[in-house]
């Protein structure tokens, strides 16, 4: 099953039902070699479910020790389809490896 990188509103309850119907599964884990920034957000579906007009943003960090603190949750490939559909065109859809040693999807500056 793939992992999905959350470290902003994925993680939200409200934001998995109104996304992919349900509550996901996952476990605290984090990002190497990135630091948050915010984008703000002007897509009225997205506003209207995250009710946030900033969202947090993955970029490359000019450390390689720097770390994200997220969630990796399990999804499915459908999954990944609706929450490319959920993310504003800022973001772009990589893979990347996780402290834990496991590889996740994640959203980073487009």
């Amino acid at each position: 099953m793939p992992l999905l990188f959350s470290y902003g509103t994925l993680r939200d309850p409200g934001v998995q039902q109104a996304t992919f119907g349900r509550e996901l599964t996952g476990e605290p884990d984090a990002l190497l070699g990135y630091r948050l920034t915010r984008v703000e957000i002007t897509d009225p579906h997205v506003l209207a479910v995250s009710g946030q007009t900033h969202h947090p943003m993955l970029t490359p960090s000019a450390n390689p020790a720097d770390t994200v603190d997220g969630a990796a949750l399990e999804v499915t490939e459908a999954d990944l389809l609706r929450a490319d559909e959920y993310e504003v065109d800022d973001y772009r859809r990589v893979q990347a490896p996780l402290t834990s040693g496991r590889t996740a999807w994640v959203y980073v500056e487009a």
